[in-house]
């Protein structure tokens, strides 16, 4: 983990020594290639002009094929960059013998890029792997990334992403562990330890940065980039334990989120940056901005100018600016007028440099030709286990009179346009896969054999063919439907106001379902989805997010029963769009959701998920008995038996939540505490104990204190947040 020697700590200190003003402030500036060339307005605003339709693609293609990238190669010799954005092993190598042999003090470059969920091999986005409720498995794929990513010189992540989200309508949550707190606590500390646990070799690990620090995942409307507002205890109870986890699991960096929160933006924000992060959880590392957020502060209206937006950063604890350039052009300027003290420029400085000696770059600053190509082909050990994540992150959502799993020699008419496009299973932020290594979901049947005929049919954009639907209706005994969204519509500035299926693909479904024939609905998409029409009319659904490079063998795999589902979900499931935000944690109200009309309800949704968190079915079914909770002194000790009823062997993820019944603050109706995985064959049966420790019973108030308060709990276990077995035990501490 994150850890310098005394050895390193003093040779930072001895070069920081030697440092002018402008070269500390030079690795406080992050550049990002810029694209120069024979046009007139910035290359940012040539992309806003193509987005909004102002500029037709055939002219932004014509004015780019004369365009250039500038790595600001002078910058860095002249010790003015500290970090760059570069994908290619020998362009980094490049600009690294620049910083390391023609600037002054040869200090290295950190390189970083959003590695999302894998490098070359693409793995389930966080949403789905999350569901598969597997510490070793976050790790072993993190670790995977960062082997892959460290040969093309690709030194830090901008990962993990541990916001946690609660309104489907964002985007960003295909990015994240979904909506509990402690389950993607539990995420991001395994994702640490992956991607920097191995310091075997530099080859092997990376430095991690923990993002949106803080709160951005429960930003107002779903909407990207909004603001977010909340009392101090919901901050700590909720959105900050992700990061303390890491932190304390020893993340080497983090990066502040975009949002304002409580109308402060976190890239200024002194009590999450200095107070909290740098301050009670004395983080050792560095914290960057996200891309062009320091200068988005004046959009915000809390700084005046470039000028100012620099200062408060700055002195906000802000380590390195992402993108503006502003801290190269503003700070040193700010430090001879006193806006800003040299301490902090020092510090920041001091924090960079640490990181990277602790990643080796000192004296391994290069990458070998033998290295950059290890994984020009992908190893099958990586295959094997984006295959395996993919093929554990299914969720089986409903399964009518036993429809699944499918038998593959019988006629399979596979419909919908997403069952054929591999560029479409990597999911939202993968940025350096190669479609040739994708495999669709009909490339996914042809290698599992099965006797099929494809009908692209419509998918979420574009027009319905009738012809293509009628002859698929006609043919197959069995229809599989593919439907869902494509890559574009989750993630980053992907926000909805209508989580429903788009396009015609409801169309679709009610026209294949009106021909008689069974219909299993194969889901591909980056969020939950509102799916109550679904729910009630196709016998079977299952949820198949975006898996990655070996997607159509992972879906293929589970679909003809070689592997039973066991995935569940990180995220509850709305009926109607019109729910959210809506989570299983949340607090009771004087009037809890019910059948009368004076309670917390929708007239017209009622108040229940349609699929809670924590819910996945399998092609067996278990059963629940023999609660016990015992009091261990420090800990409660939590027995359940759990028994595998049917006919297949399956393997079910037993949680553990937890209700504290009356405390000073109201507290959620349930929450997450533990979870254990159990293998059972059909017919068997297994004792499975957890354990609470009494300290996890507490809960922060809203001055920002920990507090313990004796009283009665209630224990619930089952297989999913919503149908558990319950036992109340009073608790002191």
């Amino acid at each position: 983990m994150y850890r310098l020697t005394d050895a390193q700590r003093a040779r930072v200190r001895e070069l920081l020594s030697r440092m002018t003003l402008e070269e500390k402030i030079g690795q406080m500036n992050q550049e990002s290639m810029s694209i120069v060339g024979g046009f007139d307005v910035p290359f940012e605003e040539l992309i806003e002009m193509l987005t909004d339709g102002r500029l037709p693609k055939e002219e932004f293609d014509k004015i780019m094929s004369t365009a250039k990238t500038d790595y600001h190669e002078d910058e860095v010799r002249e010790g003015l960059v500290g970090s760059l954005m570069v994908q290619d092993a020998e362009k980094y190598n490049e600009l690294q013998h620049i910083a390391v042999e023609e600037s002054r003090l040869g200090i290295p470059l950190l390189i970083g890029l959003d590695v999302i969920h894998g490098f070359r091999t693409v793995y389930p986005i966080a949403i789905a792997e999350a569901g598969t409720f597997d510490e070793k498995l976050f790790q072993r794929t993190a670790a995977m990334a960062a082997k892959e990513s460290r040969s093309q010189g690709i030194n830090w992540h901008f990962a993990p992403m541990v916001d946690v989200a609660r309104d489907a309508r964002w985007g960003r949550v295909s990015e994240g562990p979904g909506e509990d707190t402690r389950l993607a606590s539990r995420f991001a500390r395994a994702k640490i330890q992956g991607l920097q646990g191995d310091m075997s070799s530099p080859e092997n690990y990376v430095a991690a940065c923990l993002k949106h620090y803080v709160a951005y995942g429960a930003c107002e409307s779903g909407r990207d980039y909004n603001t977010a507002s909340m009392a101090p205890a919901q901050l700590y109870n909720v959105y900050l334990p992700p990061f303390r986890a890491a932190v304390e699991a020893g993340a080497a960096t983090v990066m502040a989120s975009f949002n304002d929160l409580n109308g402060v933006p976190c890239t200024v924000n002194r009590l999450t940056l200095r107070q909290i992060l740098k301050g009670e959880w004395k983080f050792p590392g560095l914290v960057v901005s996200d891309a062009n957020a320091i200068r988005e502060c004046v959009n915000h209206g809390i700084a005046a100018d470039q000028y100012d937006a620099g200062v408060q950063a700055a002195n906000a604890g802000m380590d390195i600016d992402m993108g503006t350039r502003i801290y190269i052009k503003e700070l040193k300027r700010a430090v001879e007028e006193g806006k800003v003290p040299l301490s902090v420029i020092d510090e920041a400085a001091e924090r960079i440099l640490s990181v990277k000696m602790w990643l080796g770059l000192f004296e391994h600053p290069y990458v070998s030709p033998e290295l950059a190509a290890r994984y020009e082909t992908l190893p099958e050990a990586h295959l094997a286990l984006a295959r395996e994540a993919g093929e554990r992150s299914i969720v089986l959502l409903k399964n009518e009179n036993g429809l699944l799993p499918l038998d593959k020699s019988k006629k399979i008419s596979l419909v919908g346009k997403l069952a054929a496009e591999r560029t479409e299973v990597v999911g939202a932020w993968a940025l350096s896969w190669r479609e040739s290594d994708c495999v669709s979901i009909q490339d996914g049947f042809d290698n599992a054999g099965a006797n099929y005929r494809y009908f692209p049919c419509c998918g979420p954009e574009g027009e319905l063919d009738q012809a293509q639907l009628e002859e698929a209706a006609a043919w197959g005994d069995v229809i599989v439907a593919v439907v869902g969204e494509t890559t574009a519509m989750s993630g980053e500035a992907s926000s909805k106001a209508d989580i429903t299926l788009p396009g015609k693909q409801r169309e679709l479904l009610e026209k294949l379902l009106a021909g008689g024939k069974p219909v299993a609905a194969l889901l591909m998409n980056g969020r939950p989805l509102a799916l109550e029409w679904e729910s009630v009319h196709v016998p079977a659904i299952l949820e198949c997010w975006h898996l990655g490079v070996q997607m159509g063998n992972a879906v293929a795999s589970v679909l003809f029963g070689d592997r039973a589902p066991e995935g569940k979900l990180a995220s509850s499931f709305p009926r109607m769009t019109g729910q959210c935000p809506i989570y299983y944690s949340h607090p009771n109200t004087g009037r809890p959701g019910g059948k009368g009309k004076f309670t917390s309800r929708y007239l017209d949704a009622g108040w229940e998920p349609l699929y809670p968190f924590g819910y996945g079915l399998s092609y067996t079914e278990f059963a629940y008995d023999g609660l016990e909770v015992k009091d261990a002194g420090d800990t409660l000790m939590v027995s359940v038996d759990v028994r595998n009823t049917g006919s297949r062997p399956g393997v079910e993820t037993v949680q553990l939540y937890t209700r504290d019944v009356t405390a000073s603050i109201v507290r959620p109706v349930k929450e997450l505490k533990d979870f254990a995985k159990a293998a059972l064959a059909p017919g068997e049966q297994k004792r499975v104990t957890m354990a609470v420790q009494k300290n996890d019973l507490g809960f922060f108030n809203d001055a920002g204190q920990y507090v313990l308060e004796d009283g009665k709990f209630i224990v619930y276990v089952g297989g999913n947040s919503r149908d558990c077995l319950s036992q109340e035990i009073e608790v002191t501490f």
